[in-house]
């Protein structure tokens, strides 16, 4: 044993050795394969034999292990054993294999999954722990066919629906009224103490107890105040929280406090936390997990890297896509047809902050913060939003633009008209210079236009009739140019999170003209099981179309709210198929961003039609580094741990820059094991049964984007020439 690492030679655990027990008894030609072999090369190559035999009784499926046939359409064809084998051949084809593991500060890890069981069975060594043993198992009782695949029924899936309470209930509604009114008594006491002070938010002398009290109530339908009143400290949010948070809690907010971790969440988004002591509910997880910081991101705070390459731009040279920018931190690109803009003013800034946010690393580095004075716009700005939208209006290939920061929706109306104008102006050059180019070599004219923002969810009050008219007019003459999409693109982490309040500012976005796009973040809370099927069936309900489910993005950073990329892939092929849409209304789908005003009777009438619980229009996919939107994977390996190496590719149904050829495969060494995370579930009252089929999800394939996401045709031809890219 002397060659052997440290790791190596650490004894496994009494419940491993369980687990380990269960697999060789289970498995006898693989106990046989354990005991007989003299080292872990004559182990993978037995193994590998066992598994090709097996596979290659399917063509199509070893095929596809041989990456000789890819998509979709191959994918949904291979059996539910076919998929262990392909697993235990990739874990064999990419043994020995070392992969920088950036949950740990980029640590090494080496790839050696059955050299780890050799070492269990034959010497009790070999340091897996049990998390990687269950796997193991889990593993081979797939592959065996002793664990059957059952798809669970949509009378189980509506149940698991039901579990989900939403912000329209009235039950729900009159909690909150509750919340509200304790949240109003604080806030009294903190302008009448002077711990607090404003100039536009304060009381005449001589008001009594109940004419503040409705001074307030009116107030609390005004963004400012709410942005005034946001809670910045440990102390008053647990006072908010009507002192319901634990001493772990506090402590470790504190010492969030003590990294210069930013805290920001206004008295509206407080009201809707559940605040009852004596008996713990979950129905509100997913949005407490969203404002409650976590150990490990406390104690990654400074350590945090990029998740995104593209977020390291030098002036100069190309971005990780391969695109010449023209600013370091107010363009970011990615696609050939799309960019984004992110203000130099309070845009900049967010609502608030979100736990699990992929731009906490520029939150580290201090580039996003709550300071609003500081973000506001100078002298310089108008000049620069010219020269930034100028790369829009000369590039070939640019026909859709995201503004968001940020938050687009924190501009204030001003300076959001300002923007939108200089947009419009923008498209209109763009268009006006394409009638003295020859057909085939047109450059691409702005179609759609985009506002991101969570500020419909964090403070619906942001929605005012000054803001409508401002979209109106924008939307009644951009359509008169050729702009035919315009999209708010938001962020629903939970049905709780849609109030009375929120139903009412989204339908004023569609009366306006303007689609309103949903993309949810699959965080631990928001993964279990109907949660995202009842945001799905409620967004819908207000006229919201959803657009993408994404998996959790960092690194250790966001270990309490990550969701195994295998519990995508469960909720997308069990319980998303339910409000699946038969490929005869594709074309009508096309017409729903057209005709926004009337996306509610749409939605209605296409789930009427086919009795479906929402229109699943949205994609699983996690957006990876350099790579962009992707859910398609294979499972290459795993950890001691027991947590899962998957190598993912690139979304082959959409464009992308030609530098996505020469890029390769991007490896993600996920931060929880299976194991883990479903003892998570079950800490927030979740069986653990219900979710029994998780392990034997390993590979992936991405969707197709949905026909209610794409651009319009253009009645002429563009230049496939590509400009401000450099490989």
């Amino acid at each position: 044993m002397a060659n052997y690492s440290a790791e190596e030679k650490v004894q496994i655990c009494h419940k491993s050795q369980i687990k380990l027990n269960q697999l060789l008894d289970e498995n006898p030609r693989l106990k046989e394969i354990l005991f007989n072999s003299e080292n872990e090369l004559e182990v993978n190559k037995s193994i590998k034999e066992w598994a090709e035999s097996e596979l290659k009784n399917n063509e199509l499926a070893f095929k596809y292990y041989k990456q000789e046939v890819s998509g979709r359409k191959v994918f949904e064809k291979i059996k539910w054993q076919e998929v262990a084998a392909i697993r235990i051949l990739d874990y064999i084809d990419h043994t020995d294999q070392v992969y920088t593991d950036l949950n740990v500060r980029g640590q090494k890890r080496i790839n050696t999954p059955f050299k780890i069981l050799w070492f269990a069975a034959k010497d009790g060594t070999g340091g897996g722990k049990y998390c990687f043993f269950l796997d193991m198992l889990e593993l081979f009782r797939q592959f065996s066919g002793r664990k059957k695949y059952r798809t669970p029924s949509r009378e189980q899936i509506e149940q698991w629906m039901d579990k989900h309470p939403s912000g329209l209930d009235q039950d729900i509604i009159e909690k909150r009224q509750k919340n509200k009114e304790r949240i109003i008594n604080i806030i009294i006491d903190l302008i009448d103490s002077g711990k607090i002070k404003s100039a536009r938010f304060s009381f005449e002398a001589g008001l009594s107890f109940e004419e503040k009290t409705d001074k307030i109530n009116e107030w609390w339908n005004s963004k400012l105040f709410h942005l005034k009143f946001a809670v910045r400290n440990r102390e008053l949010l647990n006072r908010m929280l009507d002192y319901s948070l634990d001493s772990e809690t506090m402590s470790m907010l504190k010492e969030a406090e003590v990294q210069g971790i930013p805290f920001f969440v206004n008295p509206y988004y407080l009201s809707l936390l559940n605040p009852d002591k004596r008996k713990r509910s979950y129905s509100d997880a997913a949005i407490r997990d969203y404002i409650i910081y976590s150990k490990e991101l406390v104690n990654e705070f400074g350590h945090i890297v990029a998740w995104e390459k593209e977020d390291i731009v030098e002036l100069g040279k190309p971005n990780a896509a391969g695109w010449m920018l023209p600013s370091i931190h107010s363009v970011h690109r990615r696609y050939p047809e799309v960019a984004i803009l992110i203000p130099d003013s309070v845009g900049r800034a967010c609502g608030g902050l979100c736990a699990s946010c992929q731009r906490m690393y520029d939150f580290q580095r201090g580039n996003l913060n709550f300071d609003l004075k500081k973000l506001e716009p100078n002298e310089k700005w108008p000049a620069k939003l010219e020269r930034l939208l100028k790369y829009f209006e000369e590039d070939t290939q640019l026909r859709d633009i995201l503004i968001t920061g940020g938050d687009a929706l924190m501009s204030s109306d001003k300076s959001l008209q300002k923007i939108l104008d200089a947009v419009y102006e923008m498209a209109y050059r763009k268009k006006e210079k394409n009638k003295s180019l020859e057909n085939g070599k047109k450059y691409a004219e702005m179609l759609r236009v985009r506002l991101g923002t969570r500020l419909p969810v964090y403070l619906p009050q942001r929605i005012t009739p000054e803001l409508i008219k401002i979209l109106t007019d924008f939307k009644d003459k951009a359509y008169k140019i050729g702009i035919h999409q315009f999209v708010i693109q938001t962020h629903f982490e939970s049905a709780m999170e849609i109030t009375p309040e929120v139903k009412e500012g989204i339908q004023k976005f569609t009366k306006a003209g303007w689609t309103v796009t949903n993309q949810l973040v699959f965080t631990a809370a928001s993964s279990r099981r109907g949660h995202t099927n009842k945001l799905r069936k409620v967004l819908n309900d207000i006229g919201v179309i959803t657009y993408y489910t994404f998996s959790v993005k960092g690194y250790m950073e966001n270990y309490n709210n990550f969701a195994t990329n295998a519990r995508a892939v469960q909720e997308q092929l069990e319980e998303k198929r339910i409000g699946k849409i038969p490929q005869k209304y594709i074309e009508l789908l096309k017409t729903y961003q057209l005709n926004a005003n009337n996306i509610i009777e749409n939605i209605n009438y296409l789930r009427e039609q086919e009795d479906l619980p929402f229109l699943a229009t949205d994609r699983n996919v996690l957006n990876l580094p350099g790579v962009g939107k992707s859910l398609t994977f294979r499972t290459v390996g795993i950890t001691r741990r027991g947590r899962r190496i998957l190598k993912f590719d690139h979304d082959s149904t959409r464009n992308h820059s030609p530098i996505i050829n020469k890029m390769g495969d991007i490896i993600i060494v996920e931060s929880k094991p299976i194991g883990e995370y479903l003892r998570q579930l079950e800490r927030m009252g979740e069986n653990s049964e219900d979710y029994n089929t998780i392990w034997g999800y390993s590979i992936g394939e991405t969707e197709k984007r949905f026909p209610v996401f794409e651009y319009p045709k253009y009645n002429f031809e563009i230049t496939e020439e590509f400009s401000n890219l450099k490989l």
